[in-house]
Formats: structure tokens, sequence, C-alpha cells
């Protein structure tokens, strides 16, 4: 083993050997974020908030193409409207931070710092629709929010944290429902075929519902700790907010009638995901359509070659960014080929080029795959192309393979005694059947530790009884630890 891999197997502590310190090294070795001075919060460095602008920049595209369009609300919210929800104020209370004094005196009304956004939507949605022309309204905000976390993890769990999140108003429950199912469906299309992880569809239990929703719906995605983040949701509230907030409007039949509401989110989480899913011992591994640099190349060869060699390595630079590939060329002298192969297989850049004099010679450069370690000789006249070929194949490798641990690391359960001897030997998911009773699904988090994830659309199997009172089962439900 080199010198330059030794060092980074001690910076990085194995997955197999402590999967949260592994994490952590990781992000901290690819120089992602550093911690704030504020307990819970971080700063995105520019590689992660990098990440995150082409999370955004993909799914703004696709908020637009169905129809919806950007506005902003304020940050902070006067506490009274968290009155008007009750369930809502109770589903954020604990996490609910407030501003009580400004310019040097007490405010006559404390004010939240946005954990969410539905009830200064609603305030104001109550003075804009008045009439059925007024709908649909489709609305979506990018913006940061803040929940006073008691554990934190970065990215995964902070106490400012950014996302997105989409509010609609609509005529009738028909037209509501299936916005919140064109939303989940864009989500399970972005995590999928962009971010290369495989997600589980479904809904949420009554318990596991967001706070003044009539129904949740999820999509759930299993780290390489087999526990599970919840990547994305969907939210029908029914006529819920619109009733709290009166947002009224008036009918085709001319009478006043309340509207139909649903909102939507995702956040910076998904980069937590993203490095949890598809990382391994050597760092991480990003997917190609998400990763800041996609391709990294590398000059190699001994100094009296080196002006011509960069040169040409310079050519085929401008080839590639020409063609829309997020490319760089790391032509430093003052480290080896050998540090810098290490250096972005740890960053987790999905193709290196190296180009040396033999290469030269020959017309060809060398390709390297970050994920299968491929190496592949191709013709500097074809590099566009082959990187292109390559970039989807990576992605399309990313996404199966992390299919295929979650396929093996999920399992059918008949009881509570065969989940538990599960966790205690593996780690993972498990599909089992459910009476619908919150006393039962209760007890599976008191035994194990796990939490309904969701009731799948598409389960691989129906139970037919609750694994914990051995009653028939209402629902088919997928179970796991989460963070």
């Amino acid at each position: 083993m080199s010198k330059d891999k030794q060092q980074v197997s001690k910076e990085i502590t194995p997955q197999s050997e402590d999967f949260s310190r592994w994490y952590l090294d990781t992000i901290k070795k690819a120089d992602l974020m550093s911690y704030s001075p504020v307990r819970g919060c971080i700063v995105f460095k520019p590689d992660s908030y990098e990440i995150w602008e082409n999370i955004q920049r993909e799914l703004d595209r696709r908020f637009k193409e169905t129809g919806h369009r950007n506005a902003y609300f304020p940050l902070f919210i006067p506490e009274s409207f968290f009155q008007k929800e009750k369930e809502h104020v109770e589903g954020f209370n604990p996490e609910l931070p407030f501003v009580t004094e400004a310019g040097g005196e007490k405010l006559e009304e404390r004010l939240a710092i946005r954990p969410t956004s539905e009830t200064m939507i609603g305030h104001m949605y109550s003075e804009w629709i008045n009439s059925y022309r007024d709908l649909p309204l489709l609305i979506n905000q990018w913006a940061n929010v803040v929940r006073w976390e008691k554990r934190t993890m970065p990215f995964l769990r902070t106490s400012e944290f950014l996302w997105q999140e989409g509010h609609t108003a609509h005529e009738d429950e028909a037209d509501a429902r299936r916005e919140t199912m064109q939303m989940l469906e864009v989500y399970r299309d972005f995590a999928e075929n962009f971010l290369a992880i495989p997600v589980i569809v479904g809904q949420k239990t009554p318990s596991e519902k967001f706070a003044g929703a009539v129904d949740t719906f999820s999509i759930e995605a299993m780290m390489k700790d087999g526990r599970a983040v919840q990547a994305g949701t969907s939210h029908y509230l029914g006529t819920n907010f619109a009733v709290a907030f009166d947002i009224k409007y008036l009918d085709r039949e001319n009478k006043h009638t309340y509207a139909y509401t649903t909102s939507w989110g995702v956040s910076t989480r998904l980069i937590g995901a993203l490095i949890m899913v598809h990382g391994d011992d050597k760092g991480l591994a990003m997917p190609p359509k998400v990763a800041p640099t996609q391709v990294v190349m590398i000059p190699i060869g001994p100094a009296k070659t080196r002006d011509m060699v960069v040169a040409r390595t310079d050519e085929l630079f401008a080839e590639l960014k020409s063609a829309g590939i997020r490319v760089k060329v790391d032509d430093r002298i003052d480290q080896s080929p050998g540090w810098k192969f290490n250096e972005y297989e740890m960053r987790g850049v999905p193709i290196r080029v190296e180009l040396g004099p033999r290469d030269m010679d020959n017309g060809v450069v060398v390709l390297v795959s970050r994920i299968s370690g491929e190496k592949r000789i191709v013709q500097q006249e074809n590099l566009v192309a082959e990187i292109q070929t390559m970039l989807e194949e990576i992605h399309n490798d990313m996404f199966e393979r992390a299919k295929s641990f979650r396929d093996e690391n999920f399992i059918s359960v008949d009881s509570l005694e065969e989940f538990t001897a599960f966790l205690e030997e593996k780690r993972g998911f498990a599909l089992a059947g459910w009476c619908g009773s919150d006393a039962c699904e209760s007890h599976v988090k008191e035994v194990t530790g796990a939490t309904s994830r969701n009731i799948p659309f598409e389960p691989a199997e129906k139970k037919d009884k609750c694994l914990v009172c051995g009653e028939t089962a209402k629902d088919t439900v997928v179970f796991g630890r989460a963070y």
C-alpha cells in the first residue's frame, strides 16, 4: 500500500468500524462544512453549497414545468398564528425559537423564527384568494428554517437548514390530492434519476404524519448503516389550514367556500443522504448529475514534457467545458499524481482523466471511474462522447448498487420477535403487517427503536397479521430505525 493510501485510511474511519465516525470524518476530510459558534448550526463550504445549488437548480426546473412559481415569505411569524391550527402548534412547539426583544424593547407579541410557513402563507392566501378564478394558486419558496433540535448531525439534522416548501391552494379535494401525488412523484423521480437514490414511496401512518395534515406521503431511503432518511414529503392538508386562516373563495355557484391546500418539501438533509447512501471507505462518492466536479483532469509525466502535456490538457478541458461538463484541471506541481488520485477519490469526483507524454504520442487519454475503478483508454477526439457515456453509466451503476444494498437489507417479518432478532444481527428495514393501532405502533418503537417509515404503495407482499398483536393487518408497513 502506498504512503498516500495509508494516510487516507488513517484519516477516515472504516464504515464497518463506526459508521457515524466515518460520516463525520468524511465530511471533514472532504471540506464540506464547518461548525458554527451557534449550537446545532453549520457553515456550508463551497463544495456542499454547490451540491445544494445543483439540487436546487434541477428541482426548480421541475417545479416550474409543473406550473409553480417562486415567492418569498417573512422569516418571522407572529405567535398568534400558531394558535389558529391547534394540531400544528402542538407538533412544532418543542422546536420553536422565539424573538422576544428588538431595538432594546420587549415585543408586544413574540415572533417565532420560521420552522415552516403554513401559517404565514395561510394568512397571505386568505388575502390573495377571492374567487375560483384565483385557483389553483401554486407557490414555492426557497428558504432557511429553524427547528431547535436536541440532537444534531451535520446536514441530516441541524437547528437551521435550507429547504424548499411548496404551498398550493385548490378548488376541491380532487385537485388538491392530484397536486399532492404529482409532487410526491416529482420527488421520487428526482431522487432516483438525479441523485441515484432508490426510495420507497408511500403514506405515513397517522402518528407520523405532518402536524395539521390530513394525509402525509413520503419517500424513504436506506443509508449504508441500515437507517432510514425521510428524503421528501408531500402533505394533503384538506381544509384544515383554510378554516384556521379563513382561506375562502367565491365558487362557480357564487357561494363562499373553503379552499383545499397542500404543502411539500425537501431540504439539505439530501446532502447527508447522498453521502450515506453512496460513500465508501475512500470517502465521498458523488452521483454525476449532482457532483460539483464531474471530471478532474490530471496531467502527469516528467518536467521536460510538462508544458506540452498541460497545454493539451487545457485544450481538452475547453472541449469538455463547452459541452456542459463540470470539469477542473489540477496541474499543481507541489503534489504528486498519486496524492491527487487519492484526494479526488476521497472527494467523490466521478471520473478522473489522466494524460501523460506516452498518451500524447498515442493520441489517447485514460479515464478512471470513481465507482468501479475501471480504466478506459480512449481516443482524444472521442473524449467528450466517452465522458458523457461514462457519466451515465456511473449514475446507473450507483443506483443499482444502492438498490441492491437496500434489497439485501430489507426483510419480511411476521412477528416483533423476528424483527428484533433481525436488528440484533444485521441492519435495515422490515416489511410487516400492522393492525392500525397506535399502541402496537408505539410498542414496536419501544422494543426496537424503529419507527414506521411509511405504508408503501407497492409492497413486495401483503402482510396478513399485525407483527405485535397478531390481529388482522389493516396495512403493510415499512419499519426501520431512522435519522
